[in-house]
């Protein structure tokens, strides 16, 4: 377990220093994860609205702030390439980010092409069930979007590798609250990027927002 744990925090914390410098992301991160608690709630009496507020909101808050508002050179904080962090990232890094969201976005032509998705739904009767229906095809590719990579991870590189991040991922929404719930309010007051202070991975991921993290690398990125 102890295992586990650790590499649960080196998963967390690399992905906190490569891929959260900017306070733009923290803050869309800040969105995104009380968007996701909404949905986790809603999954429990209403799984396809979930799926409606997780991709729309959750995931689109999240990725706008990966896309657009982080840096893509080189890391002069980790002293890293973009392609180097692309590489030895577990989960989705950037390509299979693309991928993942082609898939999203594209899924809706099923319901047009066969309502009846080769006979799982009574075809819908108007816009809203159409919309209902979307909501449960993109529960099945969010969560087909996890369990392939988590399958993937089992094979590439090991069973606890796969579920280490399978736990990251379900539990980012409320860590990603923790670390970034001040962000909103630094990104008001003109600051954009976070510094580094120059200490290892600390004990802090599990303890205190952690605001300004450093940079010592490490072999696994998220």
């Amino acid at each position: 377990m102890s295992g586990f744990l650790n590499e649960l925090k080196v998963q967390r914390w690399d992905d906190h220093r490569y891929y959260h410098h900017s306070k733009v992301n923290q803050s869309l991160h800040f969105v995104s994860a009380t968007s996701f608690l909404c949905a986790y709630m809603m999954a429990f009496s209403d799984p396809a609205m979930a799926a409606l507020i997780g991709w729309l909101v959750a995931m689109t808050t999240r990725q706008v702030g990966h896309l657009f508002f982080e840096p893509r050179g080189y890391d002069q904080v980790n002293q890293a390439t973009d392609d180097y962090k692309e590489e030895i990232k577990v989960g989705y890094n950037i390509k299979r980010k693309l991928v993942l969201l082609a898939v999203w976005a594209a899924s809706p032509l099923l319901l047009v092409l066969d309502p009846t998705l080769l006979g799982i739904f009574v075809p819908h009767a108007d816009t809203a069930e159409f919309i209902r229906h979307v909501g449960e095809v993109w529960l099945v590719v969010g969560l087909g979007g996890i369990a392939f990579r988590t399958i993937q991870l089992f094979v590439l590189k090991d069973f606890q590798t796969g579920l280490v991040w399978a736990t990251k991922i379900a539990t980012d929404p409320f860590h990603d609250i923790k670390l970034y719930h001040r962000a909103p309010l630094h990104l008001l007051a003109g600051k954009r990027a976070a510094g580094a202070v120059s200490h290892p991975m600390p004990e802090a991921l599990c303890e205190e927002s952690v605001e300004e993290l450093p940079a010592e690398a490490s072999k696994a990125g998220v």
